[in-house]
Parts: structure tokens; sequence; C-alpha cells
């Protein structure tokens, strides 16, 4: 165990889905470099690099590219960061897309196959990750996905996304049953609203960040940082006894009517 149990310095990680520097991965991962961890993370492809590769090389993060839905991507980018970094300690899963038709319409009318390519990307990808990345974790670590609200409450105009992140809040209690003899503990993070690509696609997102700064008894949103900061503090030692729940950090907006 790390004699400082607050710190990341020493540790090694994966971070998956950086799209731009506003991106949740691209706070995680520029906070856990700052905090000592190696790490390597992911962007979707050539499109992506483009945006990324900027933030990312200056803070000495080893960018590769991952997109979950091309057939060995995923055990493709498990194995080179085990490669380069040797061991895992800790794993963050940023990653959640749907098709826009099936996003901005009502989760009633969703196609099948909408909804499969959706749960498939944004949820069944965390198992797959799991699975690959639990024998480069010998000494037990930490694995993170992103939630939201919409997860179990039904949020205006978050349609299709909501059943799928309850589907990955359920993926990780059992990810936690699981893997906790191996002494891996699986967490989901759940952010208030902000502004990231992703977040972007959900229809009149403005509105839904102003609801969520009137209703939060903070009065705000939270930031990238902020939302940085709980990710880190559950890949550390300091958070050692605790597995299978879902964390918000959103201002205290889940808490209030």
């Amino acid at each position: 165990m790390n004699p400082n149990p607050f710190s990341l310095a020493g540790r090694k990680g994966l971070i998956l889905g950086i799209a731009n520097d506003s991106s949740i991965a691209f706070g995680c991962a520029r906070l856990a470099r700052r905090m000592g961890a190696e790490v390597v993370a992911s962007c979707q492809g050539d499109k992506a690099r483009g945006f990324v590769e900027p933030h990312t090389r200056p803070l000495g993060i080893e960018l590769i590219d991952c997109d979950v839905q091309t057939p060995g991507a995923l055990e493709s980018a498990v194995s080179h960061a085990a490669r380069r970094l040797g061991t895992l300690d800790f794993v963050i899963h940023s990653i959640a897309w749907a098709p826009l038709a099936d996003l901005h319409g009502e989760v009633m009318d969703s196609s099948r196959e909408g909804f499969a390519q959706a749960m498939d990307i944004s949820c069944h990808s965390f198992a797959r990750l799991a699975r690959l990345c639990a024998p480069h974790m010998p000494a037990g670590g930490s694995l993170l996905a992103m939630s939201y609200l919409g997860s179990n409450e039904a949020v205006l105009n978050y349609g299709l996304m909501g059943p799928v992140k309850a589907a990955l809040e359920s993926m990780v209690r059992y990810l936690a049953m699981e893997l906790g003899p191996g002494n891996i503990r699986v967490h989901a993070v759940s952010p208030g609203p902000i502004l990231t690509r992703a977040g972007s696609g959900i229809a009149d997102f403005d509105a839904l960040m102003a609801s969520a700064r009137a209703k939060a008894p903070l009065r705000r949103l939270v930031t990238l940082d902020e939302i940085a900061q709980l990710s880190a503090f559950l890949c550390m030692d300091a958070a050692s006894g605790m597995s299978g729940q879902t964390i918000y950090v959103d201002g205290g907006v889940h808490a209030v009517d």
C-alpha cells in the first residue's frame, strides 16, 4: 500500500474516451499526471487525435486510438497499455454514445439497432474492459465508469441514455461483486451536466445545465477538475474500503426534489 494513501504517485492507469480538452477523460488524465501517475489514454481515432494530442503530449500522456466498436480495438488498447506500463492500478472508462435519431426521440420510439448500439458502446464495453484489465491488476486496483442522474430519474431530453446508464450502474455493482476477491474496486462516478462533446449531443442541453444550476444546493455547476478530483480519490488507497457505488459530484442535485 502507498505510504501516502492520498497519492497517485507511481500509479499506472489507462483512461479511455478523450475527445478534446473539455472531456471528463481529459480532466482525469491531466490530474492523474499532475499527481504523479503514469497514464496511457485513448481517443476514438485519427479525427479525434488532432483535437486531443496537442493537450496530452505536453503532459507526457501517451495517446492511442481505440474505437470500441471496432473488433479487436479494445483488446489492442489494453494490451498496449499493459506492455507500456507493466501493470494497471486504475482504469477509467468515459465512453458513451447513441445515434442522434434515437437520442433525440422518445424512448418508446427508439430503434432496436440504436438501442443495441448505445448499450454496446456505453455499457457492455465496460464489462469487456474489466475482463481484459483484471489480469493486469495482480495487486488489485480501481475501475471507474461515468454515469448520470438520468439513470434513476426521468430527465427531460436525456431519453435513451437513461436506461443505458441504469444498466451501466447495475453493471458496476455486479463487477464489484465479481472482482472484489481480487481486490479490484469498481465504481460509477455520476457528474452533474457540464459542456462536453457528448453532452452537446443532448437536445436543449443549455436548459438542462440551467435547471441543474438552479436546483443544486451549491447553486452552480461542477467543474471538470471537481469530477477529476473525485475520480482520483476513488483510485487512491484512501478509498480502499469502497466498492460498488454510484457516487455523485453534481453540486447536490441528486439530493433534492
